[in-house]
């Protein structure tokens, strides 16, 4: 079976630039798929550094990363910026989850 990678927004990767830009760093935004969460499965994000066995997905310079166990779970997601009233966050549009909690970090197949 094809596992298509997740696409990331314009957006997703403006924020990981502005996030180098105020760190001095330049990590790269990992995310990956955890078991546990309300509703199985649960998103993890955080700015790290490539893998050996990690997909690299870049952009003017900045990266998102996904392990190759989690890669599966993300085919065809789309990786977001998002800022709302209730807060800025990093959002992940998964055709994959059957269903999703309320706080959109955890899902299930």
């Amino acid at each position: 079976m094809l596992t298509l990678p997740p696409k990331v927004t314009d957006r997703a990767f403006a924020r990981i630039a502005e996030i180098n830009a105020a760190s001095g760093g330049g990590k790269a935004l990992r995310v990956a798929v955890e078991g546990g969460g309300c509703s199985g499965f649960q998103y993890d994000i955080t700015l790290d550094d490539p893998a050996e066995d990690d997909l690299v997905l870049e952009r003017d310079g900045q990266k998102v990363v996904v392990d190759s166990v989690s890669l599966p779970f993300l085919s065809e997601a789309v990786i977001d910026f998002s800022e709302e009233l209730i807060g800025a966050r990093f959002t992940i549009d998964n055709p994959n989850a059957t269903s999703s909690c309320g706080c959109g970090t955890s899902f299930s197949m």
